[in-house]
């Protein structure tokens, strides 16, 4: 990816697409630097690396009136651990670069000066790794029956590394919708007998879930989303992020 202007950037919390509802979102992260300097560090300073942490903050225009909405949905998260998925500008096509990670709503506030666009500002922090990935499903995909997604080469977990997985569903309708995700890996991109890694609980309304595999190795390299639907006349939106950390 080349130099760019940022102006498509996709930014999905939990079970709302804050696309149309944020004007900037900032990714940080860090791992915090421990001392260990002795007698034999011959004059030069030594650091060992000590506990991660990643944050995410976001502001933009506020809306109100239903869940689709930052509003309604920070009330929703607040004091909760949900997924957060953003793009890298690319939109969120399968393939398309992902930054995600578990995280805690931290903070939220709104309001400005009178004759001003209403604003919203708010932050994430980490409660998982930020995990650099790729999108496995797209938001704008209607989902109506069972099916599988298109596969990613992400390549195999080494011992001590996991498979992330995180999961947006955004809407739901339909009567009785329910929305079982899974993934599945597979040594190639035939996916002829696929292996289930990871099973997302049930899912009947907007929602978010993260996952990650036990650590051990893998040696499967492509991936792909799966889901199972049921109910009377369902259909989903949903975006699905993968990658290994």
């Amino acid at each position: 990816m080349s130099k760019t202007v940022l102006v498509n950037v996709r930014c999905f919390a939990v079970g709302v697409d804050l696309t149309s509802q944020s004007n900037k979102i900032e990714l940080s992260s860090e791992v915090e630097d421990k001392d260990a300097t002795n007698y034999a560090s011959q004059g030069w300073k030594e650091v060992l690396g000590g506990l991660g942490s990643a944050e995410l903050s976001g502001e933009g225009q506020w809306e109100a009136g239903d869940t689709t909405k930052v509003d309604d949905a920070s009330w929703s998260q607040l004091g909760g651990v949900g997924p957060w998925s953003v793009s890298a500008n690319n939109g969120a096509a399968v393939g398309d670069l992902a930054y995600f990670m578990g995280a805690l709503r931290s903070n939220y506030a709104l309001g400005d000066a009178v004759g001003e666009i209403a604003p919203w500002s708010g932050t994430a922090k980490s409660a998982s790794p930020l995990v650099r990935g790729q999108f496995a499903h797209p938001p704008g995909t209607a989902r109506t029956t069972t099916g599988t997604g298109t596969g990613l080469n992400l390549g195999a977990v080494i011992a001590g590394k996991r498979l992330h997985a995180a999961l947006h569903v955004l809407s739901a309708s339909g009567t009785t919708p329910s929305i079982t995700a899974r993934v599945e890996s597979a040594p190639d991109n035939t996916f002829a007998a696929p292996t289930t890694r990871l099973t997302f609980a049930a899912a009947t309304a907007s929602s978010g879930q993260i996952l990650r595999t036990a650590g051990t190795a893998i040696t499967d390299t492509w991936w792909r989303i799966a889901w199972t639907i049921s109910g009377t006349t369902p259909s989903f939106l949903f975006v699905s992020s993968l990658g290994i950390q």
